[in-house]
C-alpha cells in the first residue's frame, strides 16, 4: 500500500502558504518568485485558511489503527494521545497504508509498532485525494492476541462444538487488507455493525425499529465469505475495543452438531447456544458467532416435509431459530454466517438476516490488486529479481496505471512494462475465484524453469499462461 504522502508549507511569513508535495521537485528560484507572485496578484485561501473554514461537523472520520509491541505495557490511552499529537504536527494527504514513526519520538518507537491508516479507499475512489483538513482521525490502540483457537469438546469428545479466539487475533492480522472487493462492501458491513449495536445500546425499541444483528454472506466458492466474516470481526474488536474490553470469535463446527440418534441434533444446537448465552451475558464481552456454510444448520424445512431431506432436520432448523431470537436480547453479540447455496437456506433464517450481501467473483481491478499484492510479496523477499538493476519496480495500482496509460512517458518505462503485463493476465483470470488467483503466482513459480532465480518479467508471461491453463482446466 502507498504511503501517506508529506504535505509542506512555506515558512516565509511574507507570502500566502503555498501547498507543496515532498514527491514534487523543488521549484527553481525564478519558477518560486513566479508563484509567489502568481498567489499575491491572485489571493488564494491558505492552507491554514482552508483548514479553518472546513467545519468540524463535516470532516470525514478516518480510523487510525495503532498495533502496540507484543511487550508493550503502555496504557492505551497514552499512547492514543501521543499519536494524535504526532498526526497534527504532520501534515498528510490520507491514504490507506502504514504511517511511519517519526524517529525522534522514542515512546512510540519503544511501545508501537505499527501505525495504519484505514478504510479511506471509498472516499479516495470518489474524490480522488483525502486532505489532512479534511479529516479528524478516530485512533484505535491494540494488542494482539496470541493465544490462538480454543476448543470446545462435542459431547461424545469427537468433535468440537465450536473453535474459540480472543480478539483481536494474531491469527487474523492483516486479512481484511488482503481481501479486495468492489469498493463499498467492507464499508457497508462496518457501518451496518456500528449501526446495529448502537442502536441496541440506546435502546431502540426493536417493536418499532427492527434488526436482527445477523449477517448472510452468499456467493461462489472461493470468494472469501469465511475469511471476510473473520476479518469483519477483528476489525470491529479493534474498533470496539473501548467499549468492550474482551471479544471473541466463536466458529460453530456445525457438523458436530447433527446426531445419529432421532431427536438429539436440536437438543445439541440448543446446548452450544445455551453456552454462547453464558459468554454474552458478560456486558464487556462483544461476541460473534461465526457459522460457515449456515445451509448445513438452516436447511428448508419444505425439503424434510416432502421426505428428501431427514426429518430431524426441522427439530435443527427450529432449535437455531428459537435460539437466535434469544440472543437478540442481547446487544453485545453479532452472528455472522455464509452459505455457497442460498436456494437451500430456510426462508424463515434468510428473512432474518439484516443484510444478505453478495460475494462474486473478484471484478478486474480486485484480480489486478490480487495478483499486485502477490508480485509486491515475491519481491520483497527476494524471490522475483529485477534484470534492469537498481531499485526494484514498484508494480502500478489499477487507477494509477489506467491513468499511465493515457500518458505512458509520464512513467518508468520498466515499471509500466511490468503492470500491463500484469493487467492482461488480470484480464485473462476472468472467472477465477480469489482463492484461485492467491494461488495463481505459486503455480506458476512451479512452472519456471530456474526457480530459484526469477526475474519478474518472464515470471510474469508465465503467469499468463499459467492462468490460461488453470482456466482451461476448470472448464474441463
Amino acid at each position: 500500500m502507498s504511503a501517506p504522502m508529506e504535505i509542506s508549507f512555506d515558512p516565509q511569513p511574507s507570502h500566502p502558504a503555498v501547498l507543496v508535495s515532498s514527491s514534487s521537485p523543488p521549484l527553481e528560484p525564478a519558477a518560486a518568485t513566479v508563484a509567489a507572485a502568481a498567489t499575491v496578484s491572485s489571493p488564494q485561501p491558505t492552507a491554514v485558511a482552508v483548514a479553518a473554514s472546513f467545519p468540524a461537523d463535516d470532516k470525514v472520520l478516518v480510523s487510525v489503527e495503532v498495533l502496540l509491541h507484543a511487550t508493550s505495557t503502555a496504557r492505551a490511552e497514552d499512547v492514543r494521545v501521543a499519536v494524535e499529537r504526532m498526526l497534527e504536527t504532520r501534515s498528510l494527504s490520507y491514504v490507506d497504508g502504514p504511517v511511519p514513526i517519526p524517529p525522534d519520538n522514542p515512546f512510540l518507537l519503544e511501545n508501537v509498532k505499527k501505525i495504519q491508516i484505514c478504510d479511506t479507499d471509498e472516499w479516495v475512489e470518489n474524490h480522488k485525494v483525502l486532505l489532512f483538513w479534511q479529516v479528524k482521525p478516530v485512533v484505535h490502540v491494540f494488542q494482539l492476541s496470541e493465544d490462538g483457537p480454543g476448543e470446545e469438546p462435542s459431547e461424545d469428545d469427537t468433535l468440537s462444538s465450536f473453535n474459540e479466539w480472543a480478539l483481536p487475533a494474531k491469527e487474523f492480522d492483516g486479512l481484511w487488507e488482503s481481501l479486495l472487493y468492489e469498493v463499498g462492501l467492507k464499508q457497508r458491513l462496518l457501518r451496518y455493525a456500528a449501526s446495529a449495536l448502537l442502536f441496541t445500546e440506546r435502546g431502540v425499541d426493536p417493536c418499532l425499529v427492527s434488526w436482527n444483528r445477523i449477517v448472510l454472506l452468499h456467493g461462489p466458492p472461493g470468494t472469501g465469505k469465511t475469511s471476510l466474516c473473520k476479518a469483519l470481526a477483528q476489525k470491529l474488536s479493534i474498533r470496539f475495543k473501548s467499549r468492550y474490553s474482551m471479544c471473541q470469535l466463536i466458529e460453530v463446527n456445525a457438523h458436530s452438531l447433527f446426531s445419529k440418534w432421532f431427536s438429539e441434533s436440536g437438543k445439541l444446537v440448543a446446548k452450544l447456544f445455551q453456552k454462547i448465552q453464558e459468554m454474552v451475558e458478560e456486558e464487556s464481552n462483544l461476541v460473534f458467532v461465526l457459522i460457515d456454510e449456515v445451509e448445513s444448520l438452516a436447511a428448508a424445512r419444505q425439503a424434510a416435509i416432502s421426505g428428501s431431506e431427514p426429518s430431524d432436520s426441522i427439530r435443527v432448523v427450529n432449535a437455531l431459530l428459537t435460539q437466535m431470537d434469544k440472543l437478540k436480547a442481547w446487544p453485545n453479540v453479532i452472528i455472522l454466517t455464509t452459505s455457497n447455496i442460498t436456494t437451500a437456506i430456510d426462508i424463515a433464517f434468510v428473512d432474518r438476516a439484516d443484510i444478505k450481501a453478495y460475494v462474486g467473483p473478484p471484478t478486474l481491478q480486485a484480480r489486478y490488486e490480487i495478483l499486485r499484492s502477490c508480485i509486491q510479496e515475491l519481491f520483497r523477499v527476494g524471490i522475483l529479481t529485477y534484470a534492469q538493476g537498481g531499485d526494484l519496480p514498484c508494480i502500478l495500482s489499477f487507477s494509477t496505471l489506467k491513468e499511465k496509460l493515457h500518458c505512458p512517458e509520464a512513467s518508468e518505462p520498466h515499471t509500466l512494462h511490468l503492470s500491463k503485463l500484469l493487467h492482461k493476465g488480470a484480464e485473462l483470470c476472468d472467472g477465477l475465484s480469489g482463492r484461485s488467483l492467491r494461488k495463481l503466482p505459486f503455480l506458476a513459480h512451479a512452472s519456471v524453469p530456474n526457480p530459484s532465480c526469477c526475474d519478474a518479467s518472464s515470471f510474469l508471461h508465465t503467469l499468463i499462461q499459467t492462468a490460461q491453463r488453470e482456466l482451461l482446466e476448470s472448464r474441463g
